[in-house]
């Protein structure tokens, strides 16, 4: 409880008072004095750890409560909706590294771990090492010259412990080329590359070196939806994200994100946010947006 209690502190004081994150390098930091309502975003690798509040992220049929001294873990680029449903909420991330999960599985020597075959995320309890780890970090974060020379064995260590903690066999499929989470993000970076096109499965097999019913069933697998489905919620949000700054030119934002008919993007909009697109975008200018 002491170190979430410094935990606490730090990120308070980091975050500052205008309810954004702020990245400091690879860290994340966040404070929230409300509770939010819920939505998509686009997650990248990372870990993040509540340190008061707590946090409901939802991905495909999985749903994930967050609460005070407990990890997230998040392997691959995946759409996620979350709101924070108790507050104040404080949370701090650090950027997952694909390089130096490699490295200490070479430096850690064999061991025996079983596959994991859920989806790229899970929630855990944080133990001692790691939280003694990430306190050391967020007291890094205000000296950058100490921060320069230090932080990167800090990070290396948390990495070490989240290899050996609750997480490992996720966390091990970061740091392994031919591993199923590996073939999953190579695909996921085709499809965002491609976002605004058709695109045609048979081809994002062949790219990523599968076969069609493998990459259907391991993408699934990770993602909880299909590749065409991921391809809208990329598109979608894309879109959500652009109406902010022109609410009142829907069709040229949904041509701009890949969809030839303006009904059709309205009406999968809708389907996903809730209201039609222009509505949406006027009442998000309205309220606290909170992009994690």
């Amino acid at each position: 409880m002491d170190q979430l209690r410094e935990l606490g502190r730090r990120v308070e004081a980091l975050a500052g008072s205008n309810q954004k994150p702020r990245w400091i390098g690879s860290v994340l930091v966040f404070a929230s004095g409300r509770v939010t309502d819920p939505m998509i975003t686009v997650s990248e690798p990372m870990l993040t750890l509540v340190v008061q509040g707590v946090k409901r992220t939802v991905l495909g049929e999985h749903t994930f409560e967050h609460g005070p001294g407990q990890v997230a873990v998040v392997t691959v680029d995946l759409p996620l909706t979350g709101h924070i449903i108790k507050a104040p909420f404080l949370a701090l991330g650090l950027r997952l590294e694909p390089t130096t999960i490699a490295q200490l599985l070479v430096d850690g020597g064999p061991t025996t771990i079983r596959p994991h075959d859920g989806p790229g995320m899970a929630v855990s309890a944080a133990d001692d090492r790691l939280l003694d780890a990430l306190v050391r970090l967020t007291r890094l974060l205000d000296s950058p010259r100490d921060r320069q020379v230090l932080a990167a064995g800090v990070r290396r260590e948390i990495h070490w412990w989240l290899l050996n903690g609750p997480q490992a066999a996720l966390i091990r499929q970061a740091g392994t080329a031919d591993s199923r989470l590996a073939l999953v993000a190579r695909a996921i970076a085709w499809i965002r590359e491609r976002s605004d096109r058709v695109i045609r499965i048979a081809d994002l097999a062949s790219d990523v070196g599968t076969s069609v019913s493998s990459l259907n069933r391991h993408f699934r697998a990770v993602t909880a939806m299909s590749p065409l489905q991921y391809q809208k919620q990329i598109r979608l949000q894309k879109a959500r994200l652009a109406l902010l700054a022109a609410p009142h030119d829907v069709a040229s934002v949904g041509y701009a994100v890949g969809y030839d008919n303006p009904s059709q993007f309205s009406r999968e909009y809708r389907r996903m946010y809730g209201a039609p697109p222009g509505q949406d975008a006027v009442r998000l200018q309205t309220m606290t947006i909170v992009q994690e």
